[in-house]
């Protein structure tokens, strides 16, 4: 019985990634605007159908504003270790990024041209409008379906892991990363597979705090903070 729930957990959650998979990329193909609204609609809605015949809603998918307190302080706290670290690592790599062949550049990275990146403090056009598109139309669907749903049907397969800093990591998690960086290629660009090393973290703010608010917080502020780097030193505005 056990090995029976186990399959059936992970072909629900494979199929209902790969249906929503699909559909984004057969919309980016037809009329590219329709893509993310189609992947919106699908992270929020597909799940449901699959889980509400079992008895279950989003608050046992890590979505509740029961939690709020304490996901906006693990929230504060993880962005005030990452984002500093994270802020080093890119002026270090706007440093090292005229000496990239623009072969090699355009494949591993979005910037492209010949453009010395220097600092100068910009917000990028329309700040607010992709602060509030970022939180709910792209960080908040994103975590529900992965983080939430996926995460959890998996971990319901494979429960085992070790612990890490609080929070118990195994296959689940490792596969709802894997699948994270292989939904960013419905826009077929190599260097979106990057997005395979944060979903690492969102996933153990998942696991550790049991919410999924937590990760979509820290998930729009981190789209936020890369947009205001990107106008600050490429003009990418």
């Amino acid at each position: 019985m056990q090995r029976w729930l186990s399959v059936s957990a992970v072909r629900e959650a494979v199929t209902v990634w790969a249906v929503c998979f699909g559909a984004t990329v057969i919309a980016y193909q037809a009329w590219a605007p329709a893509a993310k609204v189609i992947a919106t609609v699908g992270f929020l809605y597909l799940p449901l159908s699959a889980c509400r015949a079992r008895g279950e809603d989003w608050p046992d998918f890590g979505l509740s504003t029961r939690t709020l307190g304490s996901d906006f302080r693990q929230f504060l706290a993880v962005s005030a270790v990452v984002f500093p670290l994270f802020i080093a690592g890119y002026v270090a790599f706007t440093v090292l990024w005229p000496m990239i062949p623009q072969g090699l550049a355009k494949a591993l990275t979005p910037y492209t041209g010949a453009v010395d990146p220097h600092f100068e403090f910009r917000l990028p056009a329309r700040f607010t409008e992709w602060a509030i598109d970022d939180l709910f139309v792209v960080a908040l669907p994103e975590e529900f379906f992965y983080r939430g749903y996926l995460q959890t049907r998996l971990r319901d397969a494979w429960p085992r892991g070790r612990l890490f800093f609080g929070a118990r990591l195994g296959a689940a998690f490792w596969l709802t990363a894997i699948l994270f960086a292989l939904g960013h290629l419905a826009i077929f660009q190599v260097w979106r597979l990057g997005v395979f090393f944060p979903a690492l973290l969102f996933g153990w703010m998942r696991e550790r705090s049991n919410s999924v608010v937590g990760p979509a917080l820290f998930h729009a502020a981190a789209n936020l903070l890369i947009k205001v780097l990107d106008a600050s030193f490429f003009g990418r505005v």
